[in-house]
């Protein structure tokens, strides 16, 4: 039996798996799943501090804010009753806002 291949492997994140997230998260598979990437590879741009959002340590785990997640995916919760897709805001400006620089 062939095994699939590792782009048919991996899935996206729905907008309404991301609307039931919790309030803080692991980084994988959440994380690396909303931006289609690997174990590896989403560890490693989280230890750089290269992932789209800020990462947090807690103890050994790194952690990510759902808000932080939803901004960047441009979803935005309307009063808990459904979500709506925010304007798109070109990538440079998002990552110079998580950085304050």
């Amino acid at each position: 039996m062939t095994q699939p291949s590792v782009a048919a492997r991996r899935k996206g994140l729905t907008i309404t798996e991301a609307l039931e997230l919790p309030v803080m998260f692991d980084v994988w598979p959440t994380v690396g799943a909303a931006c289609q990437l690997g174990r590896t590879a989403t560890y490693q741009l989280a230890r750089e501090g290269a992932l789209p959002i800020p990462v947090l340590r807690v103890g050994r785990q790194l952690r990510a804010r759902r808000s932080d997640l939803l901004s960047f995916l441009g979803i935005t919760e309307e009063n808990g009753d459904g979500a709506r897709v925010a304007p798109l805001t070109p990538l440079a400006e998002r990552t110079t806002e998580s950085t304050g620089k």
